[in-house]
């Protein structure tokens, strides 16, 4: 099984279509798309997944506020909402779905807010407290958490001892990182800066302990350099590709 986490950029816009045919490249089976959109290029999107297999999908989205950035799940199988009493109040950033595999999981997915909005740390400390609370079996959080290691997952100093402290506490209740679980001390960037051009590593999947024996690889792809030669030519993210074993 393969788990496609990307932030699209905006909805996606002119991009929508090739987005859609990198993802049916990469073969996804589930795809958890963060800067979705209730707009024309969006739904788009959404249509050309459909075709491609990915026909049950689940959406945070709200018609009432077109360009207001939500969640994706697109998936082979049939989804299911799950909601859980301590997620974050967000309901346009989290999205979490029991996925009705042949090998079944739950799956949250995330956008979590900056830190200039002020509203980065409850989201945080919701995800946290569904993770400390899991009662749900095998299970992958995963998305663009604008958060990452001091010195490991930057070029430039930018994440701060809250942030990485998160992602220590993550662990601390059996959610591994799912790239440096494999990868352990390898640099990879998912954006850069516009300005500076620097890399960040923030963009992440976080296995619990049932689903980590079935974890196979997990790695960023920027979707469509390897023709263009620009990795930005289709979101300003790079993808991650999880790998799960059927089991």
């Amino acid at each position: 099984m393969r788990v496609v986490a990307w932030n699209i950029r905006a909805g996606g816009g002119v991009r929508a279509d090739a987005i859609a045919r990198q993802l049916a490249r990469w073969q996804a089976d589930v795809v958890a798309l963060s800067e979705f959109r209730a707009t024309p290029p969006s739904a788009r999107l959404a249509a050309r997944l459909a075709a491609c297999g990915l026909a049950h999908q689940l959406a945070t989205c709200d018609p009432r506020t077109m360009t207001r950035n939500a969640l994706l799940v697109a998936s082979r199988w049939p989804l299911r909402r799950v909601r859980l009493r301590s997620a974050p109040a967000e309901r346009c950033r989290w999205l979490l779905v029991a996925v009705d595999a042949p090998a079944r999981l739950v799956i949250g997915t995330m956008h979590v807010p900056n830190r200039i909005s002020g509203r980065k740390y409850p989201f945080l400390d919701a995800v946290l407290g569904c993770a400390r609370r899991w009662r749900l079996g095998p299970a992958l959080l995963i998305g663009d958490t604008n958060s990452g290691r001091r010195g490991m997952d930057e070029e430039v100093p930018a994440f701060n001892a809250r942030e990485e402290g998160w992602i220590d506490a993550l662990a601390a209740c059996g959610w591994a990182d799912a790239f440096r679980h494999l990868r352990t001390d390898t640099r990879a960037y998912t954006w850069y800066s516009p300005n500076g051009r620097n890399g960040f590593r923030i963009d992440q999947a976080f296995v619990n302990a049932p689903l980590l024996t079935r974890l196979k690889d997990a790695a960023y792809v920027w979707g469509g350099a390897a023709t263009r030669g620009r990795r930005d030519r289709l979101s300003d993210h790079a993808a991650l590709l999880v790998d799960l074993a059927e089991v």
